[in-house]
């Protein structure tokens, strides 16, 4: 009973604290206290979260070293953005735009892990490296496809639907899913796979599908990821999806540690403001300078934290919910030593 109140409220701070927040970044918008910018900013820093979710998802938590993630992030924009293109800029396109490009991120990403997520480590790397640029190759060319699609000129004339509760929420809805999934049952099973394939074959967990889950459910989060980008920027090239663009999320996901949804969050935020503020600061003049000063803060911080930033903690509101109290004993836990 104890342990059950604990959670209920639990659930309803941390509910009313996503609120707040919500409330707070749209009062800051709204008044003008944050310019139209740095609200594109913030809208992209949250988009970026949402996509290194999933790879938190799929590398951090099952160890599946994937570098094609830029590849269903691509599939989800441009499906999304063909949607809205092809059926009308209605707000129920542009929710079934989304939907459809998260689907279709996962329906190839199932399709692709039959045959690769029975490789491991380096050889699923380069196989999922070879899968990203042979999407990229298929978006240079999807003209032929479609006319819609825009092929190596880009695809142009997407409708800008995207807005900060869209933004907001979908990364909310993202982490609270991949939040579960940890804690869960499937969750213990994934992180057994990470820590050793082998030792959790032998203990009877079927390791291909909790690897295919986790792949699957992680692209499927890049592929919404894309879509809320397509509607947000209005124009897609083949080349912001190129293979390169993996290693961006990846360092997300290293840089907040392994195994860890708050240290993917702080990454991903942080590194999308780092990289504008820096343009802020150097100046037009030195703005080739930028990426020189990015990469110096991030060896730095690898030699300084090598577990990155938050290591595998995670914050928690029931930890400081039952932090003890002044005479010693933990708040709801009377009697117990």
């Amino acid at each position: 009973m104890q342990k059950t109140y604990r959670a209920s409220a639990t659930a309803v701070a941390s509910a009313i604290l996503v609120v707040a927040l919500y409330i707070v970044l749209w009062l800051l918008r709204r008044q003008g206290i944050m310019t139209t910018y740095w609200g594109m900013i913030l809208d992209l820093a949250l988009i970026t979260t949402t996509s290194a979710i999933g790879l938190s998802l799929i590398y951090g938590f099952t160890g599946q070293f994937s570098l094609g993630h830029a590849a269903f992030y691509g599939i989800g924009a441009y499906v999304a953005a063909y949607v809205t293109k092809a059926y009308g800029a209605t707000t129920l396109n542009f929710a079934l735009g989304l939907l459809a490009g998260a689907a279709a991120a996962a329906l190839v990403a199932f399709l692709i892990g039959l045959p690769i997520l029975r490789l491991r480590s380096d050889y699923l790397g380069i196989a999922t490296l070879g899968f990203g640029v042979i999407v990229k190759v298929f978006m240079d060319n999807s003209d032929k496809l479609s006319k819609l699609l825009g092929g190596s000129m880009g695809m142009t004339g997407i409708p800008r639907l995207t807005t900060f509760p869209w933004v907001f929420w979908s990364a909310v809805l993202v982490i609270l899913l991949a939040r579960n999934l940890v804690h869960s049952s499937h969750g213990r099973a994934c992180i057994s796979v990470r820590e050793d394939e082998i030792a959790a074959d032998i203990m009877g967990i079927d390791t291909t599908r909790f690897k295919m889950l986790a792949f699957t459910l992680g692209c499927a989060m890049a592929g919404l990821a894309g879509g809320l980008y397509a509607h947000l920027y209005v124009y897609l090239h083949p080349k912001s999806f190129e293979f390169l663009k993996s290693f961006d999320v990846l360092l997300i996901v290293v840089l907040g540690g392994l195994g860890s949804l708050t240290g993917t969050v702080v990454a991903g935020m942080g590194v999308v403001f780092l990289q504008e503020a820096l343009r802020d600061v150097l100046g037009q003049q030195f703005l080739e300078w930028r990426g020189v000063v990015y990469a110096l803060v991030l060896i730095v911080l690898m030699i300084l934290r090598p577990q990155g930033l938050m290591g595998g903690w995670e914050f928690s509101l029931d930890r400081w919910l039952s932090r003890p109290s002044k005479g010693g004993k933990a708040s709801g836990t009377a009697g117990m030593p």
